[in-house]
């Protein structure tokens, strides 16, 4: 029987994401931890590895499909209450004790993880897209960077069918796989997990890198939205939360700012969930910090005006939410139908 790391070795193709060292080693240039792998062994992800002084990758296989809202991913500023089609493959380059999606993600580190792979032509998943009323295609579930090339495979022909294309991402990127994206990716959302180096070591990375990225990322023209999971004892200080809040404003105070509520999940179970009074006092960390737009999630009906989108410069409401339900839409081409204020977002099809 064939393994399941050998499962696969057989669904990869090689990569031009890699630099050459000495003695037929490689430097992987997919993520932020930039591993050297010798001959024979994988990267940090698991899922990338030297054959020979070659660099191979995750190709032609997802780990899971689905159709949602694209309210759930969440983008807020991108076609409300429009279908995105989301994929998934295995692994990453950070191991959160808390993640959401670990029997992906974690399905090479962790034997409880147990799901398998299903092999699939990109050109089908992108009819299954079409077909799904679909109008964005996102690489999500596990972490999109380290499977990039497929992500462009798949991209670049959902592109040909007039499809948007998203990152659901950590953010740990280099310049390399973001020029390598740009001609093929239009949205990209972040998750800044913390904005302490010492907390992103305990998941397995840098917080320095993932900075770096969004402010590359928003120079380059992507749309940018930016999660912070706010987990009771890990991030939620009004000081981490205020220098997360103002290192985005300064970068533009247009990026929406998601502060969505922890559950309690996988290896995480000792932390509280976050309650509705913290993410509500995290949404003003953000607006008193210059963001304009700050929204506090998964707590549908219980954040208020914040699941909704307001006119920075009149304050009418634009869009009504409960949680990924679209209640009202005013927004007229792209802005305030009350002061003409233009609202940033991918609006228009």
């Amino acid at each position: 029987m064939t393994s399941f790391a050998g499962e696969l070795a057989a669904h990869t193709v090689e990569s031009p994401l890699f630099e050459r060292l000495t003695n037929q080693r490689v430097r992987c240039l997919a993520c932020g931890l930039r591993c050297p792998i010798f001959p024979g062994l994988p990267g940090v992800c698991k899922v990338r590895f030297n054959r020979d002084g070659h660099l191979f990758v995750p190709h032609g296989y997802v780990s899971g499909l689905q159709a949602d809202p694209i309210e759930k991913k969440p983008f807020f500023h991108v076609r409300p209450g429009s279908i995105a089609f989301s994929f998934g493959m295995l692994g990453c380059d950070l191991h959160c004790p808390y993640c959401q999606n670990w029997v992906t993600s974690q399905s090479l580190r962790d034997p409880d993880a147990s799901t398998r792979l299903h092999p699939i032509a990109a050109e089908e998943l992108v009819d299954l897209a079409v077909r799904s009323g679909a109008e964005t295609v996102v690489s999500t579930y596990n972490e999109p960077l380290i499977t990039a090339e497929w992500a462009v495979t798949v991209f670049s022909m959902a592109r040909q069918r007039g499809l948007r294309t998203a990152f659901v991402s950590n953010g740990n990127a280099t310049p390399e796989v973001l020029e390598f994206l740009r001609p093929h990716l239009n949205i990209y959302k972040v998750d800044l997990k913390s904005f302490d180096d010492s907390s992103y070591r305990r998941l397995g990375g840098r917080l320095q890198p993932v900075l770096d990225s969004l402010e590359r990322i928003h120079r380059m023209g992507f749309w940018l939205e930016v999660v912070t999971l706010v987990v009771p004892g890990f991030n939620d200080s009004p000081k981490e939360l205020a220098a997360a809040a103002h290192f985005l404003a300064d970068i533009s105070p247009d990026i929406p700012w998601h502060v969505t509520a922890f559950h309690q999940n996988y290896k995480m179970t000792s932390a509280n969930d976050t309650p509705a009074a913290t993410l509500l006092s995290a949404a003003a960390i953000g607006r008193q910090a210059g963001l304009h737009y700050v929204y506090a999630g998964n707590l549908p009906g219980q954040t208020g005006r914040h699941e909704d989108t307001h006119c920075p410069a009149c304050s009418a409401t634009l869009i009504r939410r409960r949680g990924f339900r679209i209640l009202e839409n005013r927004l007229r081409d792209g802005c305030c139908p009350d002061c003409s204020h233009s609202i940033p977002g991918v609006w228009s099809l």
